[in-house]
């Protein structure tokens, strides 16, 4: 069993982040791809994810690369979350999301108002009436109802947000456009992207968690499945079918899995003192919620709030030491409980920068 030391492995996982060694010349869909997708529910907080990485990034460069060059694409992935991804990876992604079929309890049909005939017709007819060119949610609903000749799925669709799209976006048939005004609206991601590349759902699977290996690891089987919302039975059976690609690893103590391509690159990345301060829902902060060597259990009601919230956080060498607020253009930072306190009001050992540590 390889041993590793947490310095190392946060050393290198910043760095697979680009919040320890940044290029000003990276390829802001490059990096996008890198670490598997940034959280788009909050596009402000999506903005300032992209900033920490890259801090000379334009605050319009998202929108052009999801809108005008659709290098990125926007629409529901790992764990039913809206995700900004790489427009070339999303086929991977929706292949994957095939591996395991969802099967939905009574209350799923009951909470949201339809019947599970209703649930396949809403399905099917989503991925027939979007094109490249954009639905509003209203039009939409019109047409899926007329399309299924259903008119109480016009009203379903118009009275909940997202859960009902959902299934159609895991399976490649949605995703989203451009904004009209103050309304969203909705393309078909095959048409939007001009090209679709087919994989194996199961092989398509198993790439993906090599990816989030290769951003987030070392990791256990239970780690992925809460990141990708598997079950933690069918994340180990797929860690085995990983195989070779993976070696045990021990880090001061806990024990986990790491690419064998990676392991070079973890050793032999030198930690160094380093503070990035990073935004709500930042994806470095989501993976590593549940580990105390990351945050303290003591800290984590101030990261993990209440509604699924995620605290903007500041890192400390790859450690959760506090959380921050921002608001146009002053920044305040707020302590977590001592010593973490202590780092935001004098300590000088951190190379601490603007956020994300730019």
């Amino acid at each position: 069993m390889v041993r590793l030391s947490w310095d190392q492995v946060n050393a290198w996982r910043l760095s697979r982040h680009h919040l320890f060694e940044q290029d000003r010349q990276a390829d802001v869909p490059d990096i996008v791809s890198r670490i598997c997708g940034l959280q788009g529910q909050v596009m402000s907080g999506a903005e300032l994810a992209l900033w920490a990485r890259l801090p000379q990034v334009e605050p319009s460069t998202l929108e052009r690369l999801l809108w005008e060059e659709r290098a990125l694409i926007k629409t529901w992935v790992m764990r039913g979350t809206l995700h900004i991804l790489h427009g070339g990876d999303l086929p991977l992604y929706v292949a994957a999301r095939q591996a395991h079929e969802i099967r939905r309890p009574p209350s799923y049909f009951t909470y949201h108002g339809v019947s599970p005939e209703e649930a396949a017709a809403n399905l099917q007819a989503v991925g027939a009436v979007l094109s490249e060119s954009g639905m509003a949610r209203e039009e939409l609903a019109e047409a899926v109802a007329g399309e299924s000749d259903n008119p109480h799925l016009a009203e379903v669709l118009l009275s909940g947000w997202g859960a009902l799209l959902k299934p159609s976006a895991f399976r490649g048939d949605i995703c989203f456009g451009p904004d009209r005004g103050q309304n969203v609206t909705f393309v078909r991601p095959e048409r939007w992207l001009g090209q679709w590349k087919t994989f194996a759902p199961e092989e398509a699977l198993r790439e993906v968690a090599r990816r989030y290996l290769a951003a987030y690891g070392p990791a256990t089987p239970e780690d992925f499945a809460r990141w990708w919302g598997l079950q933690p039975g069918d994340a180990k059976r797929l860690f085995r079918t990983v195989g070779d690609d993976l070696e045990a690893v021990e880090v001061d103590g806990w024990q986990a899995l790491a690419l064998v391509s990676s392991l070079p690159q973890i050793q032999q990345t030198e930690p160094r003192p380093v503070v990035n301060l990073l935004p709500a829902f930042d994806p470095y902060t989501i993976a590593h919620l549940r580990h105390p060597a990351i945050l303290p259990e003591t800290h984590k009601a101030r990261v993990s709030r209440p509604q699924g919230w995620i605290s903007p956080v500041a890192l400390v060498s790859g450690r959760m030491a506090g959380v921050w607020e921002y608001e146009r253009q002053r920044v305040a930072t707020l302590g977590l409980p001592k010593p973490a306190g202590r780092l935001f009001r004098g300590d000088r050992s951190a190379d601490a920068r603007r956020p994300g540590g730019g």
